[in-house]
This record gives structure tokens, C-alpha cells and sequence, in this order.
């Protein structure tokens, strides 16, 4: 456990990627396999569930530090997370501990859920009076089920790839699906062999970096083939040795999510993959991403969600074909070869990526002008002679999005960050009016620049009308304009409608609370 507190001090500390990176190898390195499995599985994201009220642990631990709840409830305030707040209030550990850290996990934690209430309650304290400093914060987040670490799988992925030799997509391959978090799980994991996976191993994904000029600085538009950038799931499509696999850009395998690709990729020649984006698609047009989303929130799919939201694979390029990795022929050849191949495997699943005609840059300039009337987030600009390279470079791709949705909301609620930002109210929550009425219709925390934000938080404590545990309701008196990239009606929300990553262009001291736009404002975007 020390040494894994150690680890997420180490990655806690710092922003920058490498060094992330490098804590994560070492630790994969010298750890034991057991505690290796678990750290990988924490890391990745995975979480055990809530065992025990969150009022219960609160109780406990007011009774453990002998203070009041008054008291408790000021500094779970101050501090903004009730793990943290805990493990600052109550007295330093009694003795230590070697125990390692899958014993914490299969012998202290998991066993909490077979308990009563008195004797989950022994079994917390005792751990309490055991640990400290990050040790405790670390065991208080996986007791309420809410440990969090600031890596992603990928970095991760990255890390075991760095420690153990073995290449990322085969670790990516191996992490997919249930990854159950033991000894031998690490092991295998680890394992320099590495033919299981190589059946199943994407490209790299080539990515586009935004235009940087006047489209006219590309040339001609007669080398440049343009299309629709959509808004989906970027994926690969394998189809390999009598199998399929479908790889997100995310490196998580998502085949068992998208049954119609699934399906249909029985009928594409072995040996092919095929780079597209995963989108819903129904009587011939492309569904708002939310109805995406209601898919990959489920663990099942049943006949009624399948027929609701059916997808389809908008597909840009082919990287194999029969065995062949064909990236390094020029992207008009490519396209060729995508059309044959789709057209051949006779399946409504696949979707060439539709080609805007460019006879001008003023085609592109009105295609771009019209790309929301097609549910598009702009367009897509790749050379035709262009291959299809690593990661994201410039020169051969450039995407082109259109300005994003912009409303100006009034902030109306505000709760602390997490992390560093612990201490800083940095999440927001803002309103529209209706009616005379402000009503909340979305929540942003990014945006602001390091000094708005201290200011910001001065001005919210002083001005709090009402507490929520740690939501605070602030007076409604500033106003910010707010940024999405998509709105649908959603009868989930007060407001009717849901946006799409909404986040904060900028604060507006030149406008006051009753200047701010209207929730018909809104829904004249629908």
C-alpha cells in the first residue's frame, strides 16, 4: 500500500505525460504481480463499489476525531472532498503496517460487504489508526467508491508497454474486454509471446490537426478531396483470420457493442481493416450523438435499442487489404480500393465517407456553411496524394469546424474541483431565463484562466445564498458566455434541453444577470 501511495503521489504531482508515465513503469517494473494487477486495474479506471453510506463513514470518522458535525461539515466544505477531509481530520495512525496492497483489497476491503454495520465499523477504524497521509486518502477513496487517479488507460497502456517491452496494441489487446486484476492476470499481461494478439492489432490512427489559414492556402482545390467530419466513434474494423475485431480510437475493443458492424464484416475479405467513424444512422441521415451515447450506456443491447439507434461505420479509409498494409499508397488509390470493397461486401453497415465536390475553394466554403443542416461538425480536407501516416501531423489533413453553439448563461451553483483544485470552486452550474425565471440548463469547468478562478472562488464565498453539502447557491449576478458543440431536446432536464460539451468562453463583466439569454434562445437552436 506505501508504495502504491507513493505511485499516486508521483503521478498526483505533476502534469506532465512522461513523467506519468515513467512513476507508472517503475512501479510495473518492481512491484509484485499481485499488487501490479490491482494498481493496473486502479488505474485503468476500474473501481470497487460503495460498501459502506457515505453518512456512515462521515459519522465515524466525527466520532474518531471527536469533533462536531458543524465542524466537519466546515471543513468537508473548505476542503471539497469528503475522502480528503476525512483523512485530515483523524488523528495520526496508532501503529504501521507492511501489509501489500492486493491484501488491503481482497482481505480489508472487499470483505466489507459481508459485515454488519458495528462490525464494518471496527474494521474502518482499525484501518484508520493503521494508516496515514496518502495511504489513508487513497483507502478513504476506495471505501466511498470514489478513487480517482489523472491518468488515462492509455497512458497506462503506455507505461506497461514501456516496462515490460511488450508493444501497446498487444497490451491494449490484452487489457480489453474483463480484465480480472491477479497475479497471473499481470503475468500474462507481461508476456513477451506475443501471438494472441497480433490477430487482432490496429493501425495507429492518423488524426488531423485544425486549419490554420485562409482555405485558399492549401492550392488547388484539384488536390484535395474533401468530406463531412462527423461527429461519432472513431474506429478501425478488423477482419482477420475468420475473426473481427473493432478497435476504438481509444484502444478499448468494442465489437460486442456494434453487432450490425460486427455482422456485416463477415462478408469483407480476409485481411482487411477498414478506418471510419462509428455513428448512428437511421433512414438515411446521421442521429445526434446522444442516441449514440443511450447505447454505450447499456450493458446489454436488446432488440429495442437496436432498432431505435442502428449504426453504421462511415468509413474514410483502408489501411489492409488481403494481409496487405496499403498506408503508404496515395490516398486517391486507397479510396478506390475502400469503394470496391464496400460496394462488394453488399452491406447497408458500411458507408463510404460522402465526398464533397470541390470544382472551387467556394464549394468548400458553402459545404462548410452548411454542415449543421447535415448534422456535421464541419468539414474533413486530405491531399489526394496523401498517406495515411502515425498520430496526428500537418500538411496532408486538415479538419475544419465550424464555430461552436455560444449563449450567455448566469452562473447560479458552484462546487469545488477535485485534485489541485480541491480547494477552488471550479465547477459550475448555469441558467437561462424563462419566464422571468433562471433555469439551470448545463455545467462547465473549464475555460477560465488561473486568475478568474481565484476570483471567482473569493466572490463565491462571499456571496453564497445557500449550501448543498458541497454545492454552494451564489447570487445570480455574472454572467459567461458558454460554448457547445450540440443541443437536443432532453426530457431528463428541467430545461428540456441537453448540450454538448459545453464549456466557458469567457467571462462577460460587461453584461449583467438580466442581460443574459433566454431558454427560447436555446431552443431555437434545435
Amino acid at each position: 500500500m506505501r508504495r502504491f501511495a507513493l505511485l499516486f503521489a508521483a503521478i498526483d504531482e505533476t502534469t506532465r505525460t512522461n513523467e506519468k508515465v515513467d512513476a507508472m513503469a517503475e512501479y510495473f517494473r518492481s512491484a509484485d504481480p499481485a499488487d501490479a494487477a490491482w494498481a493496473v486495474w486502479f488505474l485503468s479506471g476500474g473501481r470497487p463499489k460503495r460498501l459502506i453510506p457515505v453518512r456512515r463513514l462521515a459519522g465515524w470518522a466525527m466520532e474518531e476525531a471527536d469533533v462536531p458535525e458543524w465542524l466537519f461539515s466546515e471543513c468537508y466544505d473548505a476542503v471539497g472532498d469528503l475522502a480528503e477531509a476525512m483523512s485530515l481530520l483523524l488523528p495520526d495512525r496508532e501503529t504501521t503496517t507492511d501489509l501489500a496492497l492486493h491484501q488491503w483489497i481482497t482481505e480489508r476491503l472487499l470483505p466489507l460487504g459481508t459485515k454488519g454495520e458495528e462490525d464494518q465499523r471496527a474494521s474502518v477504524v482499525q484501518c484508520w489508526r493503521e494508516l496515514g497521509g496518502t495511504e489513508r486518502f487513497i483507502w478513504n477513496k476506495l471505501i466511498t467508491g470514489g478513487f480517482r487517479v489523472g491518468v488515462s488507460q492509455q497512458l497506462v497502456v503506455r507505461a506497461l508497454a514501456k516496462a515490460t517491452g511488450v508493444a501497446e496494441g498487444v497490451i491494449a489487446h490484452r487489457l480489453s474486454g474483463t480484465w480480472v486484476p491477479r497475479a497471473e492476470s499481470f503475468t500474462s499481461l507481461s508476456a513477451s509471446e506475443t501471438s494472441d494478439a497480433d490477430v487482432s492489432r490496429p493501425y495507429p490512427f492518423f488524426l488531423a490537426y485544425p486549419l490554420e489559414e485562409e482555405i485558399e492556402a492549401l492550392g488547388s482545390p484539384a488536390e484535395w478531396q474533401a468530406e463531412w467530419k462527423w461527429d461519432g466513434i472513431r474506429a478501425q474494423v478488423i477482419r482477420r483470420d475468420g475473426r473481427t475485431f473493432i478497435w476504438s480510437r481509444g484502444e478499448e475493443l468494442v465489437t460486442e457493442r456494434f453487432p450490425e458492424i460486427a455482422g456485416a464484416a463477415d462478408f469483407l475479405p480476409d485481411g482487411t481493416v477498414l478506418d471510419g467513424e462509428i455513428m448512428p444512422w437511421k433512414d438515411g441521415a446521421p442521429l445526434p450523438f446522444a442516441q449514440l451515447q443511450r447505447r454505450i450506456g447499456r450493458k446489454s443491447l436488446g432488440g429495442s435499442i437496436l432498432s431505435d439507434v442502428p449504426v453504421v461505420l462511415v468509413a474514410y479509409d483502408l489501411l489492409e487489404l488481403e494481409g496487405c498494409d496499403i498506408r503508404n499508397e496515395p490516398l486517391a488509390r486507397r479510396r478506390a480500393m475502400l469503394n470496391e470493397v464496400i460496394t462488394a461486401s453488399r452491406s447497408t453497415a458500411f458507408l463510404p465517407s460522402p465526398i464533397v465536390p470541390l470544382a472551387s475553394w467556394a464549394d468548400a466554403q458553402a459545404a462548410y456553411a452548411g454542415a449543421r443542416e447535415r448534422s456535421a461538425e464541419g468539414l474533413m480536407l486530405k491531399r489526394s496524394d496523401s498517406a495515411y501516416g502515425v498520430g496526428r501531423r500537418k500538411g496532408g489533413w486538415w479538419k475544419w469546424k465550424v464555430q461552436p453553439f455560444t449563449v450567455d448563461a448566469v452562473m447560479i451553483y458552484a462546487q469545488a474541483g477535485h485534485g489541485r483544485r480541491a480547494s477552488l470552486h471550479t465547477d459550475y452550474t448555469f441558467a437561462v431565463w424563462d419566464d422571468g425565471v433562471l433555469v439551470p440548463f448545463a455545467k462547465a469547468y473549464s475555460g477560465l484562466t488561473d486568475d478568474e478562478i481565484r476570483d471567482l472562488d473569493r466572490w463565491i464565498r462571499a456571496n453564497t445564498v445557500e449550501k448543498f453539502g458541497p454545492v454552494r447557491h451564489v447570487k445570480p449576478v455574472h454572467v459567461f458566455e458558454l460554448g457547445f458543440e450540440g443541443i437536443q431536446a432532453s426530457a431528463r432536464h428541467k430545461s428540456g434541453v441537453a448540450v454538448r460539451f459545453p464549456r466557458i468562453l469567457r467571462w462577460r463583466t460587461d453584461k449583467r444577470a438580466e442581460d443574459a439569454d433566454t431558454l427560447a434562445t436555446l431552443r431555437a437552436f434545435l
